[in-house]
């Protein structure tokens, strides 16, 4: 696959070049990281709320909506730059794609 900081897609596969992405664009892996926090902050803030710890339950829900937030938008972000990664593959090679599809 080649460097996959730079191009997390497998272009040798013909039907799924985005197969196994979370897993190969490390890129991406801080905007799971911080949706994981938004749901464990979630679980804290009912948990909180439960237990008559209002104020608690308000700082850690504050705490997971931004986490999940900020997770969201890095996620979108990394998606945008997959997109464009590819385009600028497929337009450096576009001989090799037209053969390919001639075969």
């Amino acid at each position: 696959m080649g460097d996959t900081f730079h191009d997390p897609s497998d272009h040798v596969r013909t039907t799924l070049p985005h197969a196994g992405r979370a897993m190969i664009d490390v890129l991406g892996w801080p905007g799971y990281s911080l949706l994981v926090v938004g749901m464990v902050a979630g679980i804290g803030c009912l948990a909180a709320f439960g237990t008559g710890h209002d104020r608690q339950g308000l700082e850690v829900a504050v705490v997971g909506v931004l986490a999940a937030a900020v997770g969201t938008v890095w996620l979108l972000l990394e998606h945008r730059r997959i997109g464009r990664v590819d385009y600028q593959w497929q337009q450096a090679h576009a001989d090799a794609r037209q053969k390919s599809s001639t075969n």
